[in-house]
């Protein structure tokens, strides 16, 4: 990888596909896409208005709103726009600048690939065995391309690419949906057995196809001299080199480097660069091979699961006759033995007292127990039992009565504290964590007024004296001392 600007520039163009008004962005970005398809470039914003609202789903859409959404798609570079001068008549019309309005070239590209990924599941990826035969023809005629003009060179080499770039893509996507979660759940269904062998026999055409064409692809590969390569490859370069760009200028080295790297790729793909590392088609080959055999392997599963079913119910049934013509219970206990106590027995052990130590007592000689069985899922619940409404008022004045006494306790002791309508922290007794907390609770309520002032709980209205912030103090509690601010609280209305 090379690092260029080209590369880790924010790409703006594909902001419209994932922010807010998607709906009408993309509408709007389609109605563009589909008159360029139609080689109509240039569209007014009366044009575009038009063709939405004949939609429903726009039918509440105004002018003003097309006209923030060209300037939206404008402004991330996803339309060019040009002010359009020729029916001008007037100074006024011009000043109302009438715009049109085209795509740009990555707008174009993004809606390709927008519309290819909507129709995935049509147009779906396959193997094509033609392809190969088709790359085998335009490979044998590499020595003639030497001595043809540039254009026909040309041409020939983007038809062998666009084959080999088709090949690559469609064999990746169709070996990736084969090896996917969803194809290894559906191969263990039955219903894979209703086309197991078309989808078998459709990847061993396509292997025979491989193994006939590669290895002469391979052969003409690797017989080619280097400089007739080189002399062909140039004159491709020659040809795209001489091709005119209105909008920019790409250099003949960065034309040369993308032909020979396309060249190299093909090479590899068909060629053994290394004697210990197998080529692409040699992957391929192995990949087809393994999901054949994966493919075989799970109908044969589901082929003796199915037969093995249906023999087990025989041998249920027959078993269940013989049970039911066993002349008393201890016959039946002797079946049960030869039937179900030979292989792999469950012991069950309980947790209760036997009635007897005797060892040749057997287990119908004991007394029964129950073992209440629970099902091991997530959404079980057991079943709650419905009692009556018991009446808990006594409880409640009970627990209200020693609430009452607890803050009447506590205001008793407050005003034990008060010297001259004033409680200073300074001269605090040793205090419990209770009136701690209300003395902390009334300094934290008048500390978020402006005037830093407050009321109790019993509507008594106080301030605080901040005149001596700037001493320290030590308040004295049962759970351990504190060091705060010489803080005083003033009532202003007395007890």
């Amino acid at each position: 990888m090379q690092v260029n600007d080209r590369l880790i520039r924010p790409l703006t163009e594909a902001r419209y596909l994932c922010v807010d008004n998607v709906d009408r962005y993309r509408c709007i970005m389609r109605i563009f896409y589909e008159n360029y398809e139609k080689l109509r470039y240039w569209l007014y914003q009366e044009d575009i208005y038009e063709e939405m609202i004949q939609d429903p789903y726009f039918k509440e859409y105004r002018m003003e709103q097309c006209q923030q959404d060209l300037r939206a798609l404008t402004e991330w570079k996803n339309l060019e726009i040009t002010q359009d001068t020729r029916k001008v008549s007037s100074i006024e019309e011009f000043k109302n600048r009438k715009f049109r309005y085209q795509m740009s070239e990555y707008s174009v590209q993004i809606e390709r690939l927008v519309q290819r990924l909507e129709n995935l599941h049509i147009e779906s990826a396959s193997l094509e065995p033609s392809l190969l035969e088709r790359l085998r023809q335009h490979l044998q005629r590499f020595q003639e391309m030497a001595e043809e003009e540039p254009g026909t060179v040309s041409a020939w080499w983007n038809d062998l690419n666009s084959d080999f770039i088709r090949l690559n893509q469609n064999y990746q996507d169709y070996i990736r949906d084969l090896n996917s979660v969803r194809a290894e759940e559906m191969m263990k269904t039955k219903a894979f057995l209703l086309f197991k062998d078309r989808l078998i026999d459709y990847l061993r055409d396509f292997i025979k196809g491989l193994q006939k064409n590669s290895g002469a692809i391979e052969e003409i590969l690797s017989s080619l001299e280097e400089s007739l390569v080189w002399k062909v490859l140039e004159k491709v370069v020659d040809y795209e080199s001489s091709v005119p760009r209105l909008d920019q200028e790409v250099k003949e080295s960065e034309i040369r480097e993308n032909v020979q790297g396309r060249y190299h790729n093909l090479y590899r793909w068909f060629v053994r660069v290394n004697d210990g590392e197998e080529n692409e088609a040699g992957k391929l080959f192995d990949a087809t091979s393994e999901i054949i055999r994966r493919m075989t392997r799970y109908a044969s599963q589901l082929s003796e699961r199915s037969s093995l079913g249906a023999n087990r119910r025989e041998e249920y049934r027959k078993v269940a006759e013989i049970f039911r013509n066993c002349r008393n219970l201890e016959e039946a206990h002797h079946l049960s033995a030869l039937v179900f106590g030979i292989e792999r027995p469950f012991h069950l052990k309980l947790s209760g007292t036997r009635t007897s130590e005797s060892m040749n007592q057997t287990v119908y000689e004991e007394e029964p127990e129950e073992i209440i069985l629970r099902p091991r899922v997530r959404t079980f619940r057991e079943k709650t039992t419905r009692t009556a409404i018991r009446d808990h008022s006594r409880e409640k004045a009970e627990a209200r009565r020693e609430v009452l006494e607890k803050q009447k306790q506590i205001r008793h002791t407050l005003a034990g504290l008060e010297e001259d309508h004033r409680i200073d922290f300074k001269n605090l007794p040793k205090i419990s964590p209770e009136i701690r907390a209300v003395l902390l609770r009334w300094l934290s309520d008048a500390m978020e007024d402006i005037d830093f002032t407050a009321s109790t709980e019993d509507g008594r209205d106080y301030r605080l004296d901040l005149s001596h912030m700037d001493q320290r103090c030590v308040v004295r509690c049962d759970d351990g001392n504190f060091t705060m601010p010489q803080i005083s609280i003033v009532f202003e209305n007395g007890v």
